[in-house]
């Protein structure tokens, strides 16, 4: 019903903003098209990136869908073109109906009626905007206590957190204390704050996104079948070239790549990559805006910071990378998550020094967490440790519990099976 609501309010935002439109205030008298030049569109578009969060409520229902591989990236997809759709034909009629400098950034929207004299269309605005912020508690409440419970349950986060309802199956505990932790936030930040608050993490998240790709494509995963090693996919896979090893075709021409053990190139070219990427950010944004140096000055960082950050590119390029049929994968990498990652830390560059501030505070609070807690009752940590002697929440107990009472009695002590990793 919320979403039907705001899809209605956004269909009459713009069929009502282009009746009213008045072309004259994208011209010169008003400032032009875009008064701020490229650096006030992406300021902006730094800003918006807060729009384009809660994809993750895509992928953590993903396993209620009958075709995952094709239905998820085609839902992300779709929902991805209709945001950014909106919001281009919000702002558009929002400029070309009232002049940008006349606007009230609290309530541009709800104010551009006003000022037209279509006061009962401002209501009807605002009525559209409770109910989209309405939505977007909702969809939060529903994709942040599944994500923390699935951390729960790996060991990385607090054990309480991976309790659900024996009726219901929901993290209950997860929704009550992050429904309250998000009103008691939005009460005390102020809108344009949460905006970028909200905006940076978004962004940060996908840098993370973006790198755990690279990671994850050079990366050999375990074989599909470990329990026989005989059996033909086992055979196959055992013949296929290995993740992180340099292309047979490419190894004449780069020698000095072929004595480094399969994924030790790949880790170095990939650290070389986001250390070159950033620095290109910041040449960009603040060499010439902020240090005023000789031109000089400029492009020889700029060249450097390119050259390197193509180079790195090409070196990741050049290693075997993990292909599977039966899954989505990203196309076109290394290049599609490293160009992601260039842009999220430019538009992240954009942003105050007060949102860095509040992102390393919560930055640090989650290393804490992690370093305090999360490292040492991880459950990969703990298959890495044959010797350790299994604990409250540990590996051991979870396998034990979910395992059928029948079955529980014939296993051999001194032989326990070691589960695939997630």
């Amino acid at each position: 019903m919320l979403l039907l609501i705001n899809l209605v309010v956004i269909l009459f935002i713009i069929i009502l903003g282009f009746v009213l439109a008045r072309p004259h205030n994208w011209s010169a008298d008003e400032g032009g098209f875009a008064p701020f030049g490229f650096s006030g569109v992406m300021a902006g578009a730094a800003t918006c990136c807060c729009a384009f969060m809660g994809f993750e409520d895509i992928a953590a229902s993903s396993e209620e869908a009958q075709n995952p591989k094709r239905a998820v990236p085609m839902a992300i997809t779709i929902s991805l073109g209709l945001v950014a759709g909106a919001y281009i034909l919000a702002s558009t009629v929002l400029t070309l109906m009232v002049p940008w400098h006349s606007l009230d950034p609290g309530s541009a929207l709800t104010d551009a009626f006003f000022q037209r004299g279509y006061s009962w269309a401002g209501f009807i605005v605002t009525v559209g905007a409770i109910s989209a912020m309405n939505t977007i508690l909702l969809s939060d409440i529903f994709s942040l206590p599944r994500l923390v419970h699935a951390m729960a349950t790996d060991g990385l986060f607090f054990q309480v957190f991976a309790h659900v309802h024996p009726q219901t199956q929901v993290p209950i505990v997860g929704i009550l204390v992050f429904g309250v932790l998000m009103a008691f936030l939005a009460l005390l930040l102020d809108l344009q704050g949460l905006f970028q608050l909200l905006s940076i993490s978004v962004l940060l998240a996908y840098t993370f996104h973006a790198t755990g790709i690279i990671v994850l494509r050079f990366h050999k995963s375990p074989p599909a079948n470990s329990l026989d090693p005989g059996s033909p996919v086992g055979t196959e896979q055992a013949s296929a070239p290995e993740p992180g090893q340099l292309r047979p075709a490419l190894r004449p021409y780069l020698e000095f790549l072929g004595g480094c053990r399969p994924g030790a190139a790949v880790a170095w070219a990939l650290g070389v990559l986001l250390a070159s990427a950033i620095t290109l950010d910041c040449v960009l944004v603040f060499v010439d805006s902020t240090l005023h140096l000789p031109p000089w000055g400029h492009t020889l960082p700029l060249l450097l910071s390119s050259v390197v950050f193509l180079l790195s590119l090409l070196i990741l390029g050049a290693h075997q990378q993990q292909r599977l049929e039966d899954a989505f994968q990203v196309p076109m990498v290394p290049l599609t998550p490293a160009l992601s990652i260039l842009l999220n830390v430019f538009l992240m560059l954009q942003l105050s020094s007060l949102t860095w501030l509040c992102l390393c505070i919560w930055l640090l609070i989650g290393l804490m967490v992690y370093f305090g807690y999360g490292i040492w009752h991880s459950k990969e940590n703990l298959q890495e440790q044959p010797g350790l002697t299994a604990t409250c929440g540990s590996l051991e107990e979870t396998v034990q519990t979910l395992q059928p009472p029948s079955q529980a009695p014939a296993q051999d002590p001194s032989h326990k099976e070691q589960p695939t990793s997630p």
